[in-house]
């Protein structure tokens, strides 16, 4: 599979073409079609939080604080 070229003036033409019909486009189907991929990241979170024990997320949810006021910032100035 080609890559798209680079040069501005070359790409325009490519989807010149593509668009009349006169080439093919050489865009896979995946990237075509970008809401397949997501898949992974929506059931990432569920999936770990399944795995961790309750002991293992209050540990992980007590460290955050401390990361904050280690850097000598306010939770609030995150937020903005």
């Amino acid at each position: 599979m080609a890559k798209r070229p680079r040069d501005p003036v070359q790409l325009a033409k490519q989807v010149f073409d593509i668009a009349i019909g006169e080439a093919e486009d050489s865009v896979s189907e995946s990237k075509r079609h970008p809401s397949n991929r997501r898949v992974g990241g929506l059931k990432g979170g569920k999936a770990r939080a399944k795995a961790l024990s309750a002991a293992q997320r209050r540990k992980i949810a007590r460290l955050g604080p401390s990361i904050v006021c280690a850097n000598g910032r306010r939770l609030a100035e995150y937020r903005d």
